[in-house]
C-alpha cells in the first residue's frame, strides 16, 4: 500500500493586503486554477495548497501558510501563441471566434494570447493575424462572472 507523507507547509489563504513576501511559488496557468495542489516553492520546499474552490491565482498574488509564511505567486512562462494585428476590429472578431470555442484569452494593446494550439493558430492566421509561438507567462481574462477579483487587487 502506497503512503504519502503529510505536507508540513500548508497554504490556506490569499491575502487581500500587501505584505512582504518571504518565498515565491512559480506555476503555469493550469496549476494556478487548482484549489488543492501538492507542489514546491521556488526554493524546493514541499507545499500544499488548500485554498477556497474557484480561486484562480494571479501573478503577484500573496498567499499565507498556516505557519505565517507569506508566499508571492509568479506566473511561469509556458507555451503560448500570441496573435498580433493593428486592426482593433480584426482583434475583436478573432477574440469572438476564440471565445465561441471557450478558449482562455489574455488581451493586450494590439495582441491576444492563448495556450498554444496548432489548430487555433491556423484559424487565427486565416482570419488575418500574425501568430508567434513563444514561451511567456499566461494571464487570461478572469471572465465577466468571475468571483476572482483580480482587477481590484492591490498589486
Amino acid at each position: 500500500m502506497e503512503t504519502t507523507e503529510p505536507i508540513e507547509l500548508q497554504i490556506t489563504e490569499r491575502l487581500k493586503e500587501a505584505a512582504p513576501a518571504q518565498a515565491t511559488l512559480t506555476l503555469p496557468f493550469h496549476q494556478r486554477q487548482k484549489s488543492r495542489l501538492r507542489t514546491r516553492l521556488d526554493d524546493g520546499e514541499d507545499v500544499g495548497l488548500f485554498l477556497p474552490r474557484g480561486l484562480v491565482l494571479r501573478h503577484g498574488d500573496l498567499l499565507r501558510a498556516t505557519s505565517g509564511l507569506v508566499v508571492e505567486v509568479r506566473a511561469a512562462p509556458e507555451a503560448v501563441s500570441t496573435a498580433y494585428s493593428d486592426d482593433p476590429l480584426l482583434l475583436a472578431r478573432t477574440a469572438y471566434h476564440l471565445g465561441n470555442r471557450h478558449v482562455a484569452l489574455q488581451l493586450g494593446a494590439g495582441w491576444l494570447r492563448y495556450s498554444q494550439d496548432h489548430v487555433l493558430d491556423r484559424m487565427v492566421k486565416e482570419l488575418g493575424l500574425t501568430v508567434t509561438s513563444e514561451e511567456a507567462p499566461f494571464e487570461p481574462e478572469a471572465g465577466a462572472y468571475s468571483t476572482d477579483d483580480h482587477n481590484g487587487h492591490p498589486h
